[in-house]
């Protein structure tokens, strides 16, 4: 019987990536980072979502972003990632950064929701089995819980660092205000806040408002997520809605009426992505990665052919004047 075939990263995998600092802590993160929210469910194919993980480790991008309620079914892309790590990425543990988060529903009672101490607990112990693993880089308290103190929210991310199950912690879609507080109590607990995870794309810029300024003087990093507005930010819906696109196969996140509202505007950023010789997901990166407050962006990937397009992004993050103007006269 052969031997079945062992996976060897690239010798080349940091050759062409670029590093940012995360804040004003010592970590640094690939300018693209991968996100397993899709594509990683029980009924995805797992040989796929195992060629991802590799395409994307072979060219340096070595951070993947996990939540306790990706799949479907929850918990799912968690176990899938895990059977990958094991089988294959065992020995490279050291060179990746892995995050997960809790927040959002994930079991049923008043215990699986939201930022309790017991969900949040009890979740990230989950995560850690599910994923064969004895700590998360990153853990992430998922969105504000406005009916749980605080100080209990926080208070339960530095005892997970204390404890050993996580290195750093972040939050994720918090406003201004609740993460300035957020950032407080932390620093004060000894546990400084690592990174934010907002979403922001061309199309929602709503961190504009107060958060970067934020994050900068406060020293913490931040991570985009839906740089490419849920693939309105591509070629994919210029001429219409492919049967095999997201907003056709499933309207949750994205509506055709959605992409209707914001066409005029895509095909014409979609010009000057043109003149750039990019294509409009490739500007799409580059515009939010030419701000050195952004650690990194998060991007998505069904096909091992996104992720190599995605990276051409990463080699162009300078606009000139000229092109700055016209993407603000087309957005405004």
């Amino acid at each position: 019987m052969s031997k079945k075939f062992k996976y060897e990263a690239s010798a080349s995998r940091y050759d062409n990536m670029s590093y940012r600092r995360t804040g004003k802590s010592g970590l640094l993160l690939p300018e693209l980072s991968l996100g397993l929210w899709h594509n990683f469910g029980e009924k995805d194919d797992f040989n796929n979502a195992k060629n991802l993980i590799k395409c994307a480790f072979d060219n340096g991008i070595t951070h993947f972003d996990l939540a306790n309620n990706y799949g479907p079914p929850y918990g799912s892309a968690e176990t899938t990632f895990g059977k990958i790590l094991k089988k294959d990425f065992k020995k490279y543990r050291d060179e990746l950064i892995i995050s997960s988060k809790a927040g959002y529903d994930m079991w049923p009672g008043p215990y699986g929701d939201f930022g309790s101490k017991k969900y949040l607990t009890a979740s990230l112990d989950q995560s850690l089995k599910r994923m064969n693993l004895d700590y998360v880089d990153i853990f992430y308290h998922h969105r504000p819980d406005y009916d749980t103190p605080l100080e209990e929210t926080m208070g339960t991310l530095d005892l997970m660092v204390r404890q050993g199950k996580a290195l750093y912690v972040g939050i994720s879609n918090y406003q201004p205000e609740r993460a300035a507080e957020a950032f407080k109590i932390l620093k004060e607990l000894g546990t400084p806040c690592l990174i934010h995870q907002p979403r922001y794309s061309m199309l929602d810029r709503w961190v504009e408002d107060g958060l970067l300024n934020l994050i900068e003087k406060e020293g913490v990093g931040a991570i985009a997520f839906s740089p490419l507005a849920q693939g309105m930010l591509t070629d994919k819906y210029l001429n219409g809605f492919p049967e095999d696109s997201r907003a056709i196969k499933d309207g949750r996140y994205l509506k055709t009426e959605q992409i209707n509202k914001q066409l005029s505007k895509i095909k014409k950023l979609n010009e000057i992505a043109l003149k750039r010789e990019q294509s409009l997901a490739q500007m799409a990166i580059s515009w939010i990665l030419k701000d050195n407050r952004i650690t990194s962006v998060l991007i998505g990937a069904s096909k091992t052919a996104q992720i190599l397009d995605s990276l051409k992004a990463i080699d162009n993050t300078t606009f000139s004047k000229e092109e700055l103007t016209a993407i603000e006269t087309i957005l405004s």
